[in-house]
């Protein structure tokens, strides 16, 4: 059932019966260690790229996940992945592991709720009963393709993220038990006429305020009927321009309350300048840590905000703006009601 011009209220509850999350190590030495299912050591996880070391972390979450719902690969009946690398290659060369019907998806670090959203709708209309969505990022692949590779030891500004080396992946099915997928806003181009790579928050936080504007409109709710909003990875820049323009479009909002993925996965003292970034950071944290504590009781209703920026290298050198792009899935706690 739609509601308005871009909301998806899903009422046969689909739930999320299982996830696997992975990580690397400078991850694994941060605030959430315990959420996720593996923390590797290196970066390389034995392979000689740092493209094939994502699609291996790609495939252990998805692997992880089927393995925790007690299911098989035969199971699957779609899969619904992207990344940020060249032509989504990572996703693509796991779904041949993975042998399920695929779908390959680019909304850039939005990806994780834009797969949520579509493999929720998929099991909410009964074209599938089991759906695997997820995503990955590395950080050396992707700080090589979009910005400088680590080793020259490019000087950043403190505008600039990390991206987050890590894979979140979920399974979406119309039986078991779980948190129940509720609703989905889907997103919108926007795009204010920046330019600068290195500000990735404050490019997107508009994005993310015009979806979630847009998702407490077609469900006639306002911002407190959600325990937590998590936004996907605005970082310290982006979280305070959202927070800005909430209040300027008149939306009421608890700054405890508004949240950011990119702020969750991190030590303070870890040197990450604005926060981190990348689809494996909203993926690997709601996928582990926000889950976990849906789980535990902590948290009955979340609205996950997962943001990004759809420029290209070769965009940037074109010297366009940077399109921006918010997805936003809202998921509670098995027994709450729509």
């Amino acid at each position: 059932m739609r509601l308005g011009h871009r909301t998806w209220l899903f009422e046969n509850k689909p739930k999320i019966i299982a996830t696997g999350t992975i990580c690397g190590p400078f991850e694994g030495k941060g605030k959430i260690p315990n959420d996720f299912d593996t923390i590797h050591g290196d970066l390389w996880l034995g392979q000689d790229s740092y493209e094939k070391a994502q699609r291996v972390m790609f495939e252990e979450a998805c692997t992880k996940a089927v393995e925790k719902a007690g299911l098989t690969k035969e199971d699957i009946e779609f899969l619904l992945a992207g990344d940020l690398i060249n032509q989504i290659t990572p996703s693509s060369f796991a779904s041949r592991t993975l042998s399920a019907p695929y779908i390959g998806l680019f909304g850039a670090c939005s990806t994780s709720m834009e797969g949520l959203a579509l493999a929720s709708l998929i099991v909410d209309s009964g074209f599938g009963n089991i759906v695997l969505a997820g995503t990955a990022s590395h950080n050396a692949a992707t700080e090589k393709q979009f910005r400088y590779p680590t080793e020259y030891g490019g000087q950043k500004p403190p505008t600039a993220q990390w991206t987050v080396t890590a894979a979140g992946a979920a399974i979406v099915s119309s039986q078991g038990e779980g948190p129940v997928v509720t609703s989905a806003t889907l997103g919108k181009v926007i795009d204010m006429g920046m330019s600068d790579p290195f500000n990735m928050g404050g490019a997107m936080a508009p994005a993310a305020v015009d979806t979630i504007e847009a998702h407490l409109k077609d469900r006639n709710i306002d911002l407190s009927y959600y325990d937590y909003v998590f936004t996907g990875d605005l970082g310290t820049i982006g979280r305070e321009i959202a927070l800005d323009l909430l209040k300027k479009h008149s939306i009421s909002v608890n700054e405890e309350k508004f949240q950011d993925c990119g702020l969750l996965i991190y030590k303070e003292d870890q040197p990450i300048l604005a926060g981190g970034s990348g689809c494996g950071c909203s993926a690997g944290v709601t996928y582990g840590h926000l889950l976990n504590r849906m789980r535990k009781g902590e948290i009955k209703r979340m609205l996950v905000v997962a943001t990004g920026a759809l420029l290209s290298p070769l965009s940037f050198q074109q010297k366009e703006t940077i399109p921006c792009i918010a997805h936003a899935v809202s998921i509670e706690a098995g027994g709450v009601g729509l």
